[in-house]
């Protein structure tokens, strides 16, 4: 393994010298998350302007070996929990496990796999005893929530202190075409989102920056705290909003046109949120 010290800027997904599993120092969790990257070839099915993979493509993720997949993940946590990767590698104060999370270089859910993917984690905690603190997160774009497949993965992770990240960048059509470049219609996110929910304990995760100089709208604003207060008039209460700015540089070709907004730009919006009675967790 490189023996570079892991800082929250940097999410190689090669830092483990191994094909799936990956760990990063997560600003936002506080602690290591230990990552599995089922979208080894790059391919993802939307293209957001913010995104950090190299490469990347449309497509879904490729077929994946579960049996390296399992020595991985077991080889690592067994290092974690019982070698001086810690130590060697994390910065002092985020030395400990804080999850292990389905993110990586696409949508996880379009693997194949997705089922098999939660019950091998589900082994290998059991196996290695891993405190049930730890959490087992599922960081999505939410589009495939409607698959029976992707739902019955979420049942078994919400046995494994299990959380959704749900994407929400932007609560429009047009917004999400500009952001996230993908067609889709609000309908279809709300009907993913609430599945989600039945599922799962589910966070909105929520990028929030500058493009071309400006910040989103008030309208992007009201767009957004409408979608959620329908929501949860109907029933439908996720555990909060996780609401972040960029810390880490596009690949993409707009990449030029971002840039992080102000810790007191995310808070006013944030308290907009709160209004509504949900938890917000700000990450400038």
């Amino acid at each position: 393994m490189r023996d570079k010290i892991l800082d929250v800027t940097n999410h190689d997904r090669d830092s483990a010298d191994l094909r799936y599993v990956y760990p990063v120092v997560s600003r936002r969790s506080g602690g290591v998350s230990v990552g599995i990257n089922l979208n080894t070839n790059n391919a993802c099915n939307w293209r957001c302007i913010y995104c950090q993979v190299p490469g990347l493509k449309r497509g879904s993720a490729p077929a994946i070996d579960l049996s390296i997949l399992e020595k991985e993940l077991r080889g690592f946590l067994n290092e974690l929990l019982h070698g001086d990767f810690m130590l060697n590698r994390v910065p002092e104060g985020l030395q400990r496990i804080n999850d292990i999370a389905l993110s990586g270089n696409g949508e996880p859910t379009s693997a194949g796999e997705f089922v098999q993917v939660i019950a091998l984690i589900a082994r290998v905690r059991g196996e290695l005893a891993l405190p049930d603190a730890v959490k087992t997160l599922l960081i999505t774009n939410g589009s495939l929530l409607y698959r029976n497949s992707v739902q019955q993965g979420l049942r078994d992770m919400a046995k494994l202190n299990g959380e959704v990240w749900f994407k929400l960048d932007r609560a429009s059509e047009a917004g999400m075409q500009r952001i996230n470049d993908i067609h889709m219609s609000l309908n279809k996110v709300r009907d993913n989102l609430i599945a989600a929910i039945a599922c799962c304990p589910t966070w909105l995760q929520t990028c929030w920056f500058a493009l071309d100089g400006e910040p989103p709208s008030r309208q992007d604003e009201d767009d957004y705290i409408e979608f959620v207060a329908a929501l949860l008039r109907d029933g439908h209460e996720p555990q909060g909003v996780l609401l972040y700015s960029l810390a880490r540089p596009s690949l993409q070709a707009e990449a030029p046109r971002l840039s992080a907004l102000p810790a007191e730009h995310l808070q006013a919006f944030a308290d907009r949120i709160s209004k509504l009675g949900l938890a917000v967790k700000v990450t400038p």
